[in-house]
């Protein structure tokens, strides 16, 4: 172990006479730190969004839904009972209906909700902080922004929904259609949402589409555990009724954020393993130049093993090296974008204008553990073939 000791610090030093070997060495040790940094900071890039699209939509699809199998399908007093057996859930009755919004000669398709806005400024953040103190009874709306921009609204100008309900007028079939006034708008953070939702009062958007009182066609609910309410709900509710979350009205989304997430993850490793070749190159001319000396050692009873163990650990000192700077600088890079304004994006489209920096710990394992995984592989082979050099023919020839 001494003689292991001894070789290593003398093998890592520059070496005048042959600089390639110690250049490969170097870039070897810079390509794992550069590949490693490269895929922390992707990779935190990536899972910022996850979390940032997430938040955004379980602010807007709600945790848990419950839906009626027909249109206004819940009752008040459903509605009541589900309030006396779970007090851990806030619940928001609404009714909904696709139009088409209209303000001058401007046409954009949207999605009315009627809802009582205690309940609903309980469990809908959005909303709350869009209504404020305003009063949406007696026609009164609360547009998303992205539509109010769109049509160059006011707070007080009106705006014409046309519902899909239609009414016999004479010989003919019209569209039901209400002017609403608006009183208030509300962000996002997704034009998806800003362009396409409008909340009403939900006494008004009933008498539009002629809803008996205490009827719904659904319930918005907020609950601190999703998953597992969500299983409860439905083991307590009718048959006639069905609890859904947010992640299963938007899996495809997901699924598909999930699938590049790993894509990435998979195409920036090939860098760590572009970069440990170096390693293996670096190696293998440090055997082919050492020969004669490893040749001596073993003629005078030095192990395979302790040879073996020599470059072994002179590659894993440059992997290692690499990966412990790499980790220094990603974490660095996570932080440094994360806390200040370097890139600013379009928040209309990606949700929010500063980039989303959130690193999971264990994508950081997997990062670290799949690149020491490398390094030990490409550390291994060289560090074999130094042991399989024919003694008597290097001694007798060198």
């Amino acid at each position: 172990m001494v003689l292991v000791k001894y070789l290593v610090p003398k093998y890592l030093r520059f070496d005048k006479n042959q600089p390639f070997i110690s250049l490969c060495a170097i870039l070897a040790f810079l390509g794992i730190s550069i590949g490693l940094m490269v895929l922390i900071i992707a990779m935190a890039i990536m899972n910022g969004f996850d979390k940032e699209f997430e938040r955004k939509l379980f602010t807007m699809n709600y945790p848990i839904t419950i839906y009626g199998h027909f249109k206004a399908g819940i009752t008040d007093s459903e509605l009541k009972d589900l309030k006396e057996n779970f007090k851990d859930m806030k619940f928001s009755p609404y009714i909904s209906s696709q139009a088409i919004a209209r303000s001058g000669n401007g046409l954009e398709g949207s999605m009315v909700f009627g809802v009582n806005m205690d309940d609903e400024k309980e469990i809908n953040s959005v909303v709350k902080d869009g209504i404020k103190d305003k009063n949406l009874t007696k026609f009164g709306s609360l547009v998303g922004k992205g539509l109010k921009d769109e049509f160059l609204l006011d707070i007080g100008d009106k705006i014409t929904l046309i519902f899909t309900k239609i009414d016999p007028g004479g010989f003919s079939l019209m569209p039901k259609m209400k002017r609403f006034e608006v009183r208030s708008d509300f962000s996002s953070g997704l034009i998806a949402y800003d362009k396409s939702y409008i909340y009403v009062d939900i006494n008004d958007l009933a008498k539009v589409l002629s809803y008996e009182d205490g009827k719904f066609d659904g319930i918005h609910v907020y609950s601190k555990d999703p998953f597992k309410d969500k299983e409860r709900l439905n083991e307590y509710l009718p048959g006639t009724m069905k609890a859904i979350g947010w992640w299963e009205q938007n899996g495809n989304f997901f699924s598909a954020l999930e699938l590049e997430k790993r894509a990435l993850f998979i195409v920036l490793m090939l860098i760590i393993l572009v970069a440990s070749l170096n390693i293996i190159s670096s190696l293998l001319m440090t055997v082919m130049n050492r020969r004669q000396e490893i040749a001596l050692l073993l003629s005078l009873g030095t192990s395979k093993k302790e040879i073996k163990k020599v470059f072994f650990y002179i590659g894993m000192v440059i992997g290692a090296g690499g990966i412990a700077f790499g980790l220094s600088l990603g974490l660095f890079g996570t932080w440094l974008l994360g806390s200040f304004d370097i890139v600013n994006l379009p928040a209309d489209v990606y949700g929010s204008s500063k980039l989303p920096m959130e690193l999971s710990f264990t994508d950081l394992i997997m990062i670290v553990v799949g690149a020491f995984v490398i390094v030990t592989l490409s550390s291994y082979y060289p560090a074999k073939k130094a042991t399989q050099i024919d003694v008597l023919q290097t001694l007798r020839n060198e």
